[in-house]
C-alpha cells in the first residue's frame, strides 16, 4: 500500500511538473509570435514611412521633409562633405549658404586674376602721326615664376604689354607663346622676390553639367577683379573667333561677360578654374545672356607647348590633299559626296609607308594641277572629315609621332590605316580653283 502511495504521489508530481513546463512554454511561444508580430508591424509601418517621406523628398525637397520634422531652414548648401543647413530666424545669420560660398570663391581666385593693358602703334593722325592705341583684357596667374595665361586676341598686334597685380603693382610683360587656334596665350613677369603671386587652382570641365554655378572674375571696362554670377547654359558650343577660326567644346555661360573680361577664369563653386572666359555673342556689343569660355583643359594641353616652343606643334599628314566638289567627284567618278582627296604622298614618308596612296592621273583643276585616283579621306581619329575644317579639328590635339586611324575611301571599299602623323606645317597651302 505504501509503495502504490508513493508511485500515485510520484505520478502527481510529474503531472504537476508537465503541466508547468507546457505553461512555460506556451508563454514563451505566446512571447516569441507576440514580439515577432510587432516586428513585422514595425517592419511595414518603417517601409510605409520612408515611402511617404521619399515621396515627400521628390515632391518637395529636402527643405519640405525638413519643415515636416519641425526644423525651420532657410536655406541648404551642397558639398562634398555632405549638407550645411541654416536653421531659424535668417537675422541670426550675417551671410546665406550661397553668399558664403560666393565670398569663398572670390577670396580664393581673385589675386589671381591680373590686369592686362597692351599698347600697340596702330592709328594714324592727320599729320600722318602713329599714334599709340590702348587696351586691356584679363589674365590669370598659372605659376608662381610669372606665367600669366590669356586669350590670343588680348595681347594681338601688342607692342608693349603692362600687367597690374591685386596689389596694383604694375610689371612689363613678354609674350611667350601665342595659340591662334584656341585663342590662347601665354605671357611672363618678372617680380621681386618678396611680391608673392598666388596662382589659379586649376579644375576641369569635363565633370560640368548644364545648370551648375559658375563665377567670372576679370576686368569689364577697367573695374579691377569684377566678380559675376551665373549658370552653365550649354555645352560642347563651337564658337567662330574673329581670327575665324572655329574653336569647339566651349562653355556657355548667362555670368555676365563684357569687354576686359576676354581672358579671365570661369570657376566653379570651389573656387577651381574650369574655363577662360573669351567671348560674348552680342547684337549691341554688350552683353546678352550669352558667353563662352574655353575649356580649362584645352588651356592645359596646350600650355606646355606654348612654353617651351612659343607655339602649339600640332601632328599633321604628309600628304598634298584637294577639297573635293562636285566637279572632281563627277570627273572621276568617286562614289563619294564628300571628303579630301590624296593628290599625292611624300615619297618615303611616313603617310605612304602607313599605306595612303595619292593619285595617278594629273589633271588641270583651275589654276593648279592635281592627281586623281588615290584616296578619299572620310574619317580621321575617329571624326568624320568632309572638309578642311574638318581635318584641322580631328588633329588639333595631337602632336608629331602620334599615331592616328584614318579612314579612306579606295576603289567604292573603306579601308582604315594607323598613320604617324609629322609637325604641322607653319603655313598650310591647299590647293584650290
Amino acid at each position: 500500500m505504501v509503495d502504490t502511495g508513493l508511485r500515485m504521489k510520484r505520478h502527481s508530481i510529474w503531472r504537476v511538473i508537465r503541466s508547468v513546463l507546457i505553461v512555460v512554454v506556451a508563454l514563451l511561444l505566446a512571447t516569441v509570435i507576440f514580439y515577432w508580430t510587432r516586428s513585422l508591424q514595425a517592419k511595414d509601418e518603417l517601409a510605409t514611412q520612408r515611402r511617404v517621406l521619399a515621396e515627400v523628398l521628390q515632391t518637395h525637397g529636402e527643405e519640405g521633409l525638413l519643415e515636416m520634422a519641425g526644423i525651420s531652414v532657410n536655406n541648404i548648401f551642397y558639398g562634398d562633405n555632405g549638407v550645411t543647413l541654416f536653421q531659424g530666424d535668417v537675422a541670426m545669420y550675417r551671410y546665406s549658404a550661397d553668399e558664403l560660398q560666393n565670398i569663398s570663391v572670390y577670396e580664393l581666385a581673385n589675386q589671381s586674376v591680373v590686369h592686362i593693358t597692351t599698347v600697340s602703334d596702330a592709328s594714324v593722325n592727320t599729320f600722318l602721326e602713329i599714334l599709340p592705341v590702348q587696351g586691356t583684357g584679363s589674365g590669370i596667374i598659372i605659376s608662381q615664376d610669372g606665367y600669366i595665361l590669356t586669350n590670343a586676341h588680348v595681347v594681338n598686334g601688342a607692342a608693349k604689354l603692362s600687367i597690374r597685380l591685386y596689389d596694383e603693382s604694375n610689371h612689363t610683360a613678354s609674350l611667350i607663346g601665342v595659340d591662334q587656334e584656341n585663342d590662347l596665350a601665354v605671357l611672363k613677369i618678372n617680380v621681386p622676390e618678396k611680391t608673392k603671386l598666388q596662382p589659379i587652382k586649376f579644375g576641369t570641365a569635363t565633370t560640368l553639367k548644364v545648370g551648375q554655378k559658375v563665377v567670372a572674375i576679370g576686368n569689364p571696362f577697367g573695374y579691377d577683379r569684377t566678380m559675376t554670377i551665373g549658370n552653365i547654359s550649354g555645352l560642347g558650343r563651337p564658337v567662330r573667333t574673329d581670327a575665324n577660326t572655329v574653336i569647339n567644346g566651349m562653355i556657355q555661360t548667362d555670368a555676365a561677360i563684357n569687354p576686359g573680361n576676354s581672358g579671365g577664369p570661369l570657376l566653379n563653386g570651389r573656387g577651381e578654374m574650369v574655363g577662360i572666359c573669351t567671348t560674348i555673342h552680342t547684337t549691341t556689343g554688350g552683353f546678352q545672356g550669352v558667353g563662352f569660355a574655353i575649356p580649362v583643359d584645352t588651356a592645359i594641353s596646350v600650355i606646355p607647348d606654348l612654353i617651351r616652343f612659343g607655339k602649339v606643334v600640332r601632328g599633321w599628314l604628309d600628304i598634298t590633299m584637294v577639297q573635293l566638289d562636285s566637279s572632281i567627284i563627277e570627273y572621276a567618278s568617286l562614289p563619294v559626296t564628300s571628303g579630301i582627296l590624296i593628290s599625292q604622298v611624300v615619297s618615303g614618308g611616313l603617310s605612304e609607308k602607313g599605306g595612303l596612296r595619292g593619285g595617278t592621273q594629273k589633271v588641270q583643276y583651275g589654276s593648279s594641277i592635281i592627281f586623281v585616283g588615290g584616296d578619299v579621306i572620310v574619317e580621321v581619329n575617329g571624326a568624320k572629315v568632309s572638309e578642311y575644317s574638318d581635318l584641322y579639328s580631328a588633329l588639333i590635339s595631337t602632336h608629331p609621332g602620334d599615331k592616328v586611324p584614318v579612314t579612306v575611301m579606295r576603289k567604292g571599299e573603306l579601308k582604315t590605316f594607323q598613320i604617324e602623323l609629322v609637325p604641322r606645317p607653319e603655313k598650310l597651302e591647299w590647293t584650290v580653283r
